[in-house]
């Protein structure tokens, strides 16, 4: 069984025509289109099972880069859910080392928070503003 990715595909393509593409190659298990949660709104990807490794190579050497609706698909094997790219999550937009030398971190995992990040010397020549009153 192998589970194949299909990327860069036009929000409205259906899983029928996924199924019509991929069955000249082979007996095609499930497919599942990508949706999105909040608007319900195909997220331009697609996973397609088919049980013969065989086929499943065939069929991805033959669609990859094949145009359609408008677009070129990317097929490829799908990786595991844990082999993707980077986690997401919370980022550290000061660089790999946090700004603090190798460790990387005065806080822990992730380094930076907020204070640190910004340096006064751009600062030093510009007046203050007042602050507003807190009431």
């Amino acid at each position: 069984m192998k589970s194949l990715f299909v990327g860069n595909m036009s929000f409205q393509t259906t899983e029928s025509e996924l199924r019509e593409l991929f069955a000249p190659f082979g007996q095609v298990t499930r497919v599942h289109m990508a949706m999105d949660r909040e608007t319900g709104r195909a997220r331009g990807f697609a996973f397609v099972e088919m049980p013969n490794d065989a086929e499943a190579a065939q069929a991805m050497t033959a669609l990859d880069g094949k145009e359609l609706s408008g677009r070129n698909l990317k097929v490829n094997e799908a990786r595991p859910k844990g082999e993707g790219s980077a986690p997401r999550g919370p980022r550290n937009f000061s660089g790999p080392s946090g700004g603090r030398g190798p460790g990387g971190g005065g806080r822990g995992k992730g380094g930076g928070g907020g204070r640190d990040r910004f340096s006064n010397e751009d600062y030093r020549e510009s007046a203050r503003q007042p602050r507003e009153p807190r009431w």
